[in-house]
């Protein structure tokens, strides 16, 4: 199936790894001209180099090194995406970060990180895309969530900036329809990926990720990066054109919700 994403302007937060660079290399797979962002210069670099040979060359990537927890920050990942192509069609929001414990564990402070790392980003990132895809005819915006955004499970503070981006999405897309211009959320469940969260576990735990995965995962495994990505793809396409204001779970019957 051709998605027509074609030479589309695409943006992707917390791109430089995981489950961001995978919604990335989809995205790029699919004929976008793609925007990655991260902190970290080393893990950046080699992002931009796996998603420009999938691209088709360097010309049709841009990898910005950038703070998304600072409003300049934001401002200038947008600025530089439509400095070097144009425009905007595509922003999909994938950075996050949240720590903490239990209720009488967790201190203001990190309560404050986890707005500032997840909730924030995807606010700024969208209200400064919008005039750019208002200009274009339209656009969609992708805010990568959580089935802990919708159900108890994940760490308090992640599952509260979770919740708020599903919530988020669901008004921006009534906001932004008349300008056409799409917006949901994902909500992934447990990923597997080198260097994320339950990676780090499994290395450090094998036989009690195991035990996780019999108990919790239906389909006795977790889910491949890619799987999420190829979703994203779609939902930024104009095949995905009557999808506004949902959250996509996308967690082999994981979640409990329903």
């Amino acid at each position: 199936m051709d998605l027509g994403l074609r030479d589309k302007v695409a943006i992707v937060t917390g791109s430089s790894r995981g489950l961001g660079l995978a919604c990335a290399k989809a995205l790029a797979a699919e004929g976008c001209r793609v925007t990655l962002c991260g902190r970290t210069e080393a893990t950046l670099h080699a992002a931009a180099r796996e998603v420009a040979s999938i691209a088709g060359g360097e010309d049709r990537l841009l990898a910005v090194r950038t703070d998304l927890t600072q409003a300049e920050g934001v401002q200038h990942l947008i600025d530089r995406a439509v400095e070097r192509f144009g425009g905007i069609d595509v922003l999909v929001n994938s950075v996050a970060l949240a720590r903490g414990a239990g209720l009488l564990e967790t201190s203001d402070a990190e309560w404050q990180e986890a707005f500032d790392h997840t909730l924030l980003p995807a606010v700024r990132a969208s209200r400064m895309a919008v005039p750019h895809m208002t200009r274009r005819g339209g656009g969609s915006i992708i805010i990568i969530a959580s089935i802990f955004g919708r159900e108890a499970g994940g760490r308090m503070t992640y599952n509260a900036v979770k919740a708020g981006e599903i919530s988020l999405a669901k008004s921006l897309a009534q906001q932004l329809a008349p300008v056409n211009i799409r917006v949901n959320s994902v909500s992934p469940g447990s990923f597997l990926f080198e260097g994320g969260s339950w990676w780090k576990r499994q290395q450090e735990n094998p036989s009690a990720i195991a035990e996780y995965v019999k108990r919790e995962l239906p389909f006795g495994r977790f889910g491949r990066a890619d799987e999420l990505g190829d979703v994203v793809a779609f939902l930024a396409s104009s095949r995905a054109s009557w999808i506004s204001g949902t959250s996509i779970v996308v967690d082999g019957c994981q979640s409990r919700a329903f």
